[in-house]
């Protein structure tokens, strides 16, 4: 009687792949984030609470392991939108970032200073404040909107910046998209990362 073939041998199972291993790290408050605005803002056109969009310029590190890794994305809102007058009045913005959304999308839930810009009427010299420190520059010649206005003066860097701009019968401030800014955390933060080693 014929005997049945032998059976294949059993290929052996893999093992298990370790489990992920997390570190609990804490950002201190008054820790400061690089970041850089997504979409350019105007008192002319925003309201209370529209959404404010940012990226991180470069990573937060914490004893040589990365945090917060640049380009992560802030979602904030306005907190604050003033429109000038045409002698007088001064406009305002103000900003304020409330979640960092990390590179695997985690959300990280973040207390921090609010951002103000701020302009001189359109008769003054015009200068903006950011988290309470003044910063001035110079503008010269825009189109803002569509519209030609006479730049009366403002944060400016190589990224763009924030300018009074004098529109008709009022002064509109305006921050543009590429703005760099400096954000403090003013509560601490904790969040977990990923462990680099065994332990």
């Amino acid at each position: 009687m014929q005997q049945p073939p032998p059976a294949p041998p059993q290929a052996t199972p893999a093992a298990p792949a370790p489990p992920v291993k997390y570190d609990e790290v804490t950002v201190a408050a008054n820790s400061e984030l690089g970041i850089r605005l997504d979409s350019t803002i105007s008192t002319e056109t925003a309201r209370v609470e529209d959404r404010v969009n940012a990226r991180l310029t470069r990573d937060l590190a914490i004893d040589g392991r990365i945090v917060f890794a640049a380009n992560s994305r802030l979602e904030g809102v306005v907190k604050e939108v003033e429109r000038g007058g045409k002698f007088k009045d001064r406009p305002r913005l103000a900003i304020t970032f409330q979640t960092l959304v990390m590179g695997d999308g985690t959300r990280v839930a973040l207390q921090t200073d609010t951002i103000f810009r701020e302009g001189e009427s359109p008769t003054g010299q015009a200068n903006a404040k950011v988290g309470g420190s003044a910063v001035v520059g110079a503008i010269i010649g825009a189109m803002i909107g569509g519209k030609k206005g006479a730049i009366l003066g403002g944060s400016a860097g190589a990224a763009g910046g924030a300018a009074a701009v004098a529109a008709g019968d009022h002064a509109d401030l305006v921050m543009t998209a590429g703005t760099a800014l400096t954000l403090r955390i003013i509560t601490p933060v904790t969040v977990l990362i990923e462990r680099d080693h065994e332990g």
